[in-house]
């Protein structure tokens, strides 16, 4: 198993993370704010530059008014990240 940052599954995981953010209309900033952690935080994880362990996927899944179990079973079933958002 690759532990990497790098990892075609880490990189679905986080895809998953910040399209839910995007979904929610969110922005890095207040995702930051609403986790007491500075907006390098996100911008760190979401850019590939650190890894977030579970306790910090559920506060975060939390944060941004999601369903941490949810959205773990949807990564675990393979369900490639996608937004609600409409185009327009």
């Amino acid at each position: 198993m690759q532990k990497s940052l790098k990892s075609a599954e880490y990189a679905r995981l986080i895809a998953l993370l910040v399209a839910v953010r995007k979904d929610a209309g969110v922005r890095q900033h207040a995702l930051a704010k609403k986790l007491g952690r500075p907006q390098s935080f996100v911008a760190k994880y979401e850019g590939g530059e650190r890894r977030i362990d579970v306790v910090e996927f559920i506060a975060i899944a939390r944060a941004l008014g999601a369903d941490p179990v949810r959205l773990f079973r949807d990564f675990a079933a393979g369900k490639p990240a996608k937004t609600g958002r409409k185009a327009g």
